[in-house]
C-alpha cells in the first residue's frame, strides 16, 4: 500500500487507521528481518571465501551453508558454494549452484558468464552459447572483455565450424580491453585456423608484448612462421619452446616431426 493511500485510510476511520498502521510497521519489521538475514548472509559468504582462499575447504562449507540457511536466495552464496564445489572435484553440485545462481539474477552478466563457462567446461557448448548471449545483453558488466573472450574459446575449442563467430567475440573483447591476452592469443588461434597468417602473426605479437610465454602461444608462433616461409622465425621459435618448455606436450610434438619439418 502506497503511503498516501494509507493516509487517505487512517483519515477515513479509527479501525482503518489501526489496520494501516500495523500493517505499514508489520512490513518494516519484515524488511529489517530481511536485511538482517540477508546481511548475515553475505558476512557468512565473504567468510566462505575467505577460507576457500586458504584451502580450508571444510569451514568454507560450514560458512556457506550457513550462508543460504540465512538466505537461501542469496546469489553470492550460490556462487562461491559453486566454485568451492568445483575445486572439491563434485561437478554435480558445482552445477546446481551456478544453474541456482543464473536463476535468482536472470539479467545478470556474472551469472550468466560463469554458468556459461561451467557448461563449456562439461561439453555442453550449445547450452552455454545461451548462457553468454544472455550474459551479454548486461549493459552494466564490468568485464565485457572476459565474457567474449570466454563465449569465443568456448566455439574455437569446441566447434571449428563457428570461427566468424569466434573472431567477432574476440574483437568485441579486444575493444573492450586491447590488452587482454587471452582474447589476442586465441584472435592469432583464429586467424591461423582461416589460413589468415599474416594476420595472426601480428597478434601473436601483440600477445608477445602483453603476455606470459606458454607452450601453446609459442608452439602457434612457430606454426605461423612456418605458414609465411619464414623458417629461421620458425626455428627461433622452436628453441624457445624446446629451452622454456623442454617437457611439455608441444615440445614433444615438435620432436616427432621430421628434422626438415623444424
Amino acid at each position: 500500500m502506497r503511503p498516501s493511500t494509507t493516509k487517505l485510510a487512517c483519515a477515513a476511520l479509527l479501525a482503518a487507521l489501526m489496520a494501516g498502521c500495523m500493517a505499514t510497521g508489520g512490513t518494516r519489521v519484515s524488511d529489517n528481518k530481511n536485511e538482517k538475514r540477508e546481511d548475515a548472509a553475505r558476512v557468512r559468504t565473504e567468510l566462505g571465501e575467505r577460507y576457500m582462499q586458504q584451502a580450508k575447504y571444510e569451514l568454507a562449507l560450514e560458512n556457506l551453508q550457513k550462508a543460504l540457511e540465512y538466505d537461501p536466495n542469496y546469489v553470492d552464496a550460490h556462487t562461491v558454494m559453486a566454485v568451492l564445489y568445483e575445486r572439491l572435484g563434485n561437478t554435480k553440485e558445482a552445477g546446481d549452484h551456478y544453474a541456482r545462481a543464473a536463476d535468482l539474477a536472470p539479467k545478470s552478466g556474472a551469472a550468466n558468464n560463469n554458468y556459461g563457462q561451467f557448461l563449456c567446461a562439461s561439453g555442453r557448448f550449445t547450452e552455454a552459447q545461451k548462457y553468454f548471449s544472455r550474459a551479454m545483453e548486461d549493459p552494466f558488466y564490468k568485464t565485457p572483455d572476459v565474457l567474449y573472450t570466454n563465449a569465443g574459446m568456448c566455439l574455437i575449442d569446441h566447434d571449428g565450424s563457428q570461427v566468424d563467430q569466434a573472431e567477432t567475440d574476440f574483437r568485441k573483447a579486444l575493444e573492450a580491453n586491447p590488452k587482454n591476452a587471452a582474447a589476442l592469443y586465441y584472435m592469432a588461434k583464429t586467424l591461423y585456423a582461416k589460413n589468415d597468417y599474416f594476420r595472426a602473426r601480428a597478434f601473436i605479437q601483440r600477445f608477445e608484448a602483453v603476455g606470459h610465454p606458454s607452450p601453446d602461444a609459442l608452439l602457434l608462433a612457430r606454426n605461423i612462421e612456418s605458414k609465411l616461409g619464414n623458417t629461421e622465425g620458425a626455428r627461433e621459435y622452436a628453441q624457445r619452446l624446446h629451452e622454456q618448455f623442454p617437457d611439455s606436450e608441444q615440445t614433444h610434438s615438435l620432436d616427432n616431426l621430421t628434422p626438415a619439418s623444424h
